[in-house]
């Protein structure tokens, strides 16, 4: 898991004054995804990583500032989006279709 707690994604512990969190939750309509295989691409469209979403559609990644994009795998559907993330929090909602 992405070690996303219930109630949503705890950041205590993390100095988002020095690192970029990209972080959101997987839906379907409204309804959160868990088990998707969310990835994580660079400017470049190269894979640099990968989690799976949590019972509630929640996944978090620790990266450099930039752009990047999110994409979502999960059974019958995909999804993605391009982020410009830069030091600090980063939110998404990655809708699947």
């Amino acid at each position: 898991m992405c070690g996303a707690k219930q109630g949503g994604l705890d950041l205590k512990g993390v100095d988002i004054d020095k690192e970029a969190v990209i972080q959101g939750q997987v839906l379907r309509g409204d309804e959160p995804v868990g088990s998707a295989y969310v990835r994580l691409l660079d400017s470049s469209g190269e894979f640099t990583a990968e989690v799976v979403s949590s019972a509630t559609g929640a996944f978090r990644f620790f990266a450099s500032p930039g752009r990047w994009t999110v994409r979502a795998l999960a059974p019958g559907a995909t999804g993605e989006q391009v982020l410009d993330a830069g030091v600090g929090f980063t939110e998404t909602r990655l809708a699947i279709g």
